[in-house]
């Protein structure tokens, strides 16, 4: 039993670090020792329920992995930031839940489907988002703009963008306190993106110096 036990948690291991290992790599709040951590953990209280009351013959194995199921919304939770009016995270949030999943799985020996599900999700992270870019018209540019530092500028300037359904992927905004300027400069993306018609509607925008598309 303690081999098995060491396979597991083994097993375990190894798939949250091909998934972590990804997310590591673009970068995202969750990295290669978060996803091992979550599998391993969740591979160990599986191991809990299985075998970590002996001789109580009564026993629910599933009590405590539905724990987990519930439990990693909160880790999941500190991913997801709040990039100006965009979103960024949900992505490893999912991850997240995943690979908790894929630690219970080890936890009872079911490598089959830890192992396909590794597989799958990793080939999703890798391969959908060079697919979406391929096949789906997404435009991007980048935006400079001097803005007047005014409290309300800032809103109105992006609410542009969302109003278009486009995403701003990143924002930064440096601020000349001397001048009681702004400038801000930002990632786009989104559909049919009419360039003439979006520039002509912030030049109209009070507080607006100079806006550059590149």
């Amino acid at each position: 039993m303690n081999t098995e036990i060491l396979v597991r948690l083994a097993v375990a291991t190894l798939l949250g670090a091909v998934i972590g290992f990804e997310r590591e790599k673009h970068g995202r709040p969750a990295g290669l020792r978060t996803h091992i951590l979550v599998a391993l953990g969740s591979c160990l209280i599986m191991l809990i329920s299985i075998y970590g009351f002996p001789g109580v013959t009564a026993r629910d194995p599933a009590r405590l992995a539905a724990q987990v199921v519930s439990g990693i919304g909160f880790l999941g939770a500190g991913t997801i930031l709040r990039d100006g009016p965009s979103i960024r995270g949900l992505t490893t949030a999912a991850s997240l839940w995943v690979v908790a999943g894929i630690g219970l799985a080890c936890g009872t020996g079911f490598y089959l489907g830890a192992a396909v599900t590794t597989v799958v999700a990793f080939l999703v992270l890798v391969l959908l988002d060079d697919l979406e870019r391929k096949f789906i018209a997404f435009t991007t540019a980048r935006i400079r703009a001097e803005v007047a530092d005014e409290p309300g500028t800032l809103t109105a300037f992006t609410q542009i963008f969302t109003d278009h359904g486009i995403s701003i992927k990143r924002i930064h905004m440096e601020i000349d306190g001397e001048n009681k300027k702004a400038h801000i400069y930002l990632q786009i993306r989104g559909h049919n993106i009419i360039k003439e018609k979006i520039i002509e509607e912030i030049s109209l925008l009070p507080g607006i110096f100079s806006v550059k598309w590149n």
